[in-house]
Parts: C-alpha cells; sequence; structure tokens
C-alpha cells in the first residue's frame, strides 16, 4: 500500500476518533509535521511508513502543558499507537510497532528521550520546527491564553533583571525554550530549517521592544544582538 493512502486511512480515522479543542496538536498538526518531514526523508535512509505514522499519531494523547504528567505524554501516546494500530489497522506492518513507538516516544521535548534511529530524529525535527516561524508564534500565544497565562511582564519583558518564568509570562518561553530549539536538531535540513524561523521570532521580539518603547515602524537593534548572539553561542 502506498504512502497517500496510508495517510488517507490516518486522516479518516483521526477525524472520526481523534476531536480536539487543542489547537496545536490537531490534525492540521499532524499534516504540517508530516509535510515537513517529507523534506527531509530525501537525505536518510528511512522507511518513510514509519515516519507517517508517527508524524500522525505522536501527539494522539498530549497532557496539557500544566498537568503535572506532561513529560509521560509521548509514552502513553506511543502505547495508545500501537493499539490503534493492532486494532484499526490490522494490514499495518507488525514488524514496524517497536520503531514507530520509539519515535513517539523521542519526538517530545520534555520526555528528554534520545532517538536513535533516523526516522525518530526526522520527526523529532519536524515536530520541533512546527514551534518556531509564525506558526510556532501564534501557537505560544494561543497555548499561553488559554492557561490563563499573561503576555509579558510589562516592567521587564525579555527578563533582564529577574529569572525567566514561561508559567507566568508567554513571552518567557522564547528564552526558556523556542530559541534554544535549533541547537536541539538532528538532521542538517533541520538546523537550517530552525535557524531561519528561529530569525523571524527574534525579529518579532525586536519589533515588540521597539513598539513597548513607542517606536510602531521600527525594530530594536539592541535586542536583534542580544538573541542572534544566544542563538550562535
Amino acid at each position: 500500500m502506498d504512502l497517500a493512502l496510508w495517510q488517507h486511512r490516518f486522516e479518516r480515522w483521526l477525524k472520526d476518533n481523534h476531536a480536539t479543542d487543542d489547537a496545536a496538536h490537531d490534525i492540521s498538526h499532524f499534516r504540517r509535521v508530516w509535510m515537513t518531514a517529507q523534506k527531509m526523508l530525501s537525505h536518510q535512509t528511512v522507511n518513510p511508513l514509519v515516519v507517517l505514522t508517527a508524524c500522525y499519531f505522536h501527539d494522539i494523547v498530549s497532557l496539557p502543558k500544566n498537568h503535572p504528567e506532561r513529560h509521560q505524554s509521548s509514552r502513553l501516546a506511543a502505547r495508545k499507537t500501537r493499539d490503534i494500530l493492532c486494532h484499526y489497522f490490522p494490514d499495518f506492518p507488525p514488524e514496524c510497532y517497536a520503531a514507530v513507538e520509539h519515535v513517539i516516544e523521542a519526538h517530545s521535548f520534555s520526555a528528554g528521550i534520545a532517538p536513535q534511529s533516523p526516522e525518530a530524529k526526522i520527526v523529532q525535527d519536524a515536530d520541533r520546527l512546527e514551534a518556531l516561524g509564525a506558526i510556532g508564534l501564534a501557537r505560544v500565544f494561543a497555548v499561553s491564553g488559554a492557561l490563563g497565562v499573561a503576555l509579558f511582564d510589562a516592567d521587564d519583558p525579555f527578563a533582564e533583571t529577574r529569572p525567566l518564568n514561561d508559567k507566568a509570562y508567554a513571552l518567557d518561553h522564547f528564552q526558556t525554550k523556542l530559541l534554544h530549539l535549533p541547537e536541539t536538531m538532528q538532521t542538517e535540513v533541520g538546523r537550517e530549517l530552525a535557524r531561519h524561523n528561529a530569525d523571524f521570532l527574534i525579529q518579532f521580539l525586536a519589533k515588540l521592544s521597539a513598539e513597548l518603547q513607542g517606536d510602531c515602524l521600527g525594530l530594536d537593534s539592541q535586542v536583534q544582538r542580544r538573541f542572534h548572539r544566544s542563538l550562535s553561542s
């Protein structure tokens, strides 16, 4: 069976069985992660069915960011995916079960599981790229709004004189996680794309800083230099 047909079957199952109000982990997220993963497939010797399956089911369990067991999400998702494949896709190759489970377990930032296979490296990179760029920017504030987190600390928006706290301020998440993602990328393509999208986030930070100082047209060059230094270090 070709990949396009597997993709169609997975999407149909998700539409019927995975209703969610989590905009960061809905079917369109799974589809985008797969589209990104395909950019890396030609650079690696991999099983594309394993990559496709993991892209579509890696967040089938996704506990909220403020859940005490958040770090267990990927392990729970891996086990649930095996159950789904066994019960709903009996023609799925059983020899791929373990590979799919590892890819899903290793994709998570909070789980801290190192990817051991090229498939796991591709999916981890593709998923993390979703947290960067324009979509990543939108997700930060969508998720923070749902959790009741403030946009930023009005007195010290870039945490120059206070500890970072992304549980209190959405903007802090750029420094606690997002701008560190390029250094975690596992593939060369992933690193290039991550650096490009991180540059976009830095431009946003520089624009925001300028606006906070009453400049609606400019960019704060000091903020640009600061975060570009941290990105290259």
